[in-house]
């Protein structure tokens, strides 16, 4: 009995033995796949606010030919500003489609998150990249340019029915007295969605922005004045429990609320706001006579940043804007006079090279120097 088994594990050992020494026959290859082509129905995107949620846009590819299940593949559709090189591009992953839409509603998300204005055109780089499920054998198509425009949406912050804003509290000259004084603490209105003004700031101190001066019933603030960074800028709403947090030092700010997007800055101030301003000149009546005729000569201060002035200009003359009536030790210039358009305006800033250049034709104008936006304007009256 015994030699029988022996004889038995013998023969399963050869027989092992044998089926060990079989050739496995080659396992199977795969081709590589190709890059997908990647195309639009259309080359230009300018919706409107009613097509918010309908799609413009539809972007298809061909197949990238992996031998594989085709709905396990894998599409990344990447879009960028032209020039990003999709360094920060919105992208969007999707399987086993060939084809992808966007709603305008999108589209001017993504447009929007590059801070781009409403009803400008940009150009925009669009391309799609495939791969396995596992991200292997990545394949990127042909880039195509797709011109997109942002449509206006509401304001996040509703805008003050007053039209105009204030700022208080202990961070300004003024303290909290309210009605606050005017006009070196009203802001001004720098578009349809943003306000800001210059303001000497004391270190360490609070404020508000009031839509009515003297009026503590509504006013825009912070929700939560501890957080860190505030002071320089974030998020206000209409009516939150909290003070606007001062800068840590005292000096002069410049504040910005855009309404747009519910955010406001606190930047120091390097340009000179002056308390007072003349014009002086050959275009102006009084000539270069220095100091000039007041008030004919004096500009009137609008709000915090903004003077104006309605005076006869002489014809193809020049003038500078002084601080102080009387003093030549300091002006206010342009950088190169000679530049087109520029009698019309332009950019200013204190004690550049050049005088302003008149316009062509006498007759009488409004010049309006905003030292917020370091913008003047010269508009005929």
């Amino acid at each position: 009995m015994k030699h029988i088994s022996k004889l038995f594990l013998l023969s399963m050992a050869a027989a092992l033995l044998f089926m060990g020494c079989d050739k496995v026959g080659n396992l199977p290859s795969y081709k590589n796949g190709i890059a997908p082509v990647l195309s639009s129905s259309t080359n230009s995107v300018a919706a409107a606010p009613a097509d918010s949620l309908n799609n413009v846009l539809t972007l298809l590819w061909t197949s990238p030919k992996y031998e594989t299940n085709l709905l396990t593949v894998k599409y990344v559709v990447e879009i960028d500003t032209a020039g990003g090189n999709f360094a920060k591009a919105s992208s969007k992953t999707i399987s086993g489609d060939y084809g992808i839409s966007y709603t305008a509603k999108e589209l001017n998300n993504i447009l929007l998150g590059y801070g781009f204005a409403f009803g400008e055109p940009h150009d925009m780089i669009i391309r799609v990249t495939s791969s396995y499920a596992n991200n292997n054998e990545p394949y990127t198509s042909n880039t195509i340019t797709v011109q997109m425009t942002a449509y206006k949406i509401p304001p996040k912050i509703a805008l003050p029915t007053s039209g105009k804003l204030f700022i208080v509290g202990d961070a300004t000259d003024g303290g909290w007295n309210n009605p606050v004084p005017v006009p070196v603490q009203e802001l001004v209105q720098i578009d349809e969605t943003t306000y800001g003004g210059v303001f000497h700031l004391n270190g360490g101190k609070e404020y508000l922005i009031l839509p009515v001066n003297g009026d503590w019933g509504h006013k825009f603030s912070v929700a939560n004045k501890g957080l860190e960074g505030l002071s320089a800028g974030g998020d206000f709403g209409y009516d939150f429990s909290d003070n606007f947090p001062a800068p840590a030092t005292s000096g002069t700010y410049a504040i910005t609320l855009d309404f747009q997007k519910g955010k406001f800055t606190v930047v120091p101030y390097t340009g000179f706001l002056p308390t007072n301003l003349f014009i002086v000149g050959n275009a102006t009546e009084g000539g270069w006579n220095n100091p000039v005729p007041t008030p004919s000569q004096q500009f009137n201060r609008i709000n915090s940043s903004v003077f104006e002035l309605t005076l006869p200009l002489v014809g193809a003359g020049e003038y500078l804007m002084l601080p102080v009536n009387g003093d030549w030790g300091n002006k206010f210039s342009v950088s190169n006079k000679s530049l087109p358009g520029l009698d019309a305006g332009g950019d200013f800033g204190y004690n550049l090279s050049d005088n302003f250049p008149g316009p062509a034709t006498s007759g009488t104008y409004k010049v309006t120097a905003n030292f917020l936006t370091q913008k003047f304007s010269v508009t005929p009256q």
